[in-house]
């Protein structure tokens, strides 16, 4: 979820700024190598998210009593306006899944051993792994769904329910369940800001701005219909040059969905009043950061030999290669946040970011969702529900 004002502006890889990492320049360093450095790392930050909640409750990991009783409003706020969000991150990652996912991934029926679709394959281009991850990540949002809703009525507290809101079209291409949807990914702006502002020295919380890495706007992430499987051959890589700029933009998305979420969860979390419900934004929190980490890595792919350069066929959408000039502020291969100003007269420090309400609360997710065209087609009472729970949910407090 995207927490952050998109601007108009284009970074491209003219634009030069010394790096700030210690990260490997080099174009020629292998994807499948980091990948593993990246899996590796991946373990480290679940490790350093316990470390967190320990540090902040003072006490053993899982070692304290669970609290019991009513939840304040304030953590119900949060807990429902999280449910809501992690349902409508199923409900776009579902759609993802059905068209580029593969693996077990029920209740989708997806076959491994049926030969991979145009889509498919673009995604593979980008990482062998890329349907497995969809599948996972798909995985993933669901069950946070599920548990919120479930955690909420186990406290006493009302659940949240978007059923009657499921009323958008989806794609008709071949894979999709037909179902209505909750969210539109076919006419997308892409707010593709956080590729820079995580290669940046500086902080979007003290007043800093970023441009967009790549123009992606009115353009769709999955294929719409049969039709989006065909364009023309393209020598660097398998497949056509139609179906990868989609799973291009699909790649760009899947990054600004989970780096909203990783803000989103570290900004309620200094909200919350309970015990548990800290433990959950987290633990959730970790999970979206770990996918964010990942999607990373797999939107960098696309703008790198032998991807890119390329230029759709049929829709005109060029993907230039980022490291041809290398610009550090569009470094494919900066992978993890450079460190960053947090506060005046102290270091700079590898944080996500932002952190506050203003960039990163619920509003300023409610806000960025409904500026990509998630939510084209949908109803004013969704819309209003949904910025009601936002609004509730960024007037929480933490209680002594």
């Amino acid at each position: 979820m995207s927490t952050e004002k998109n601007s108009s502006t284009v970074l491209t890889s003219e634009t030069t700024q010394p790096s700030t990492s210690t990260e490997a320049n080099s174009p020629t360093r292998g994807t499948s190598n980091r990948r593993s450095f990246l899996k590796k790392s991946m373990i480290a930050g679940a490790a350093a998210t316990v470390g967190a909640g320990i540090l902040a409750r003072g006490l053993p990991a899982f070692a304290q009593t669970k609290a019991s009783g009513a939840l304040s409003d304030g953590d119900i706020a949060i807990l429902r306006f999280l449910a809501a969000a992690e349902l409508i991150e199923s409900d776009l990652w579902t759609q993802y899944a059905e068209l580029g996912g593969i693996g077990d991934l029920p209740p989708i029926e997806v076959d491994p051993n049926e030969p991979l679709n145009p889509y498919q394959v673009a995604l593979s281009n980008l990482d062998p792994d890329g349907p497995q991850y969809i599948a996972s990540n798909t995985l993933d949002e669901v069950s946070h769904a599920t548990f919120l809703n479930a955690f909420l009525e186990f406290r006493g507290a009302e659940p949240v329910d978007f059923t009657q809101f499921a009323t958008l079209p989806g794609s008709s291409a071949t894979g999709s369940s037909g179902k209505l949807r909750l969210t539109n990914l076919m006419n997308l702006n892409v707010d593709t800001s956080w590729f820079v502002r995580y290669r940046s020295t500086t902080n979007p919380d003290l007043g800093a701005t970023f441009p967009q890495a790549i123009t992606l706007n009115g353009v769709t992430a999955i294929p719409r219909t049969d039709a989006d499987f065909d364009g023309k051959s393209n020598p660097n890589f398998p497949g056509n040059d139609h179906i990868q700029a989609i799973a291009n933009v699909a790649a760009f998305h899947f990054g600004q969905i989970e780096q909203g979420g990783s803000s989103l969860y570290a900004t309620m979390s200094q909200k919350v009043s309970d015990p548990e419900v800290l433990e959950i934004t987290l633990g959730i929190g970790g999970d979206e950061i770990a996918h964010f980490l990942e999607w990373v890595d797999f939107s960098g792919n696309g703008v790198q030999a032998p991807v890119a350069p390329f230029t759709d066929s049929k829709s005109g959408l060029t993907f230039p290669n980022f490291f041809s000039p290398l610009n550090p502020l569009i470094q494919p291969s900066l992978i993890f946040p450079v460190p960053c100003e947090f506060r005046p007269n102290l270091p700079n420090v590898a944080i996500i970011r932002p952190l506050t309400d203003k960039f990163a609360g619920a509003v300023a997710a409610f806000k960025a969702l409904t500026a990509s065209g998630l939510f084209l087609g949908q109803s004013e009472q969704f819309l209003n529900t949904l910025h009601a729970m936002a609004v509730a949910a960024d007037a929480a407090v933490r209680m002594p």
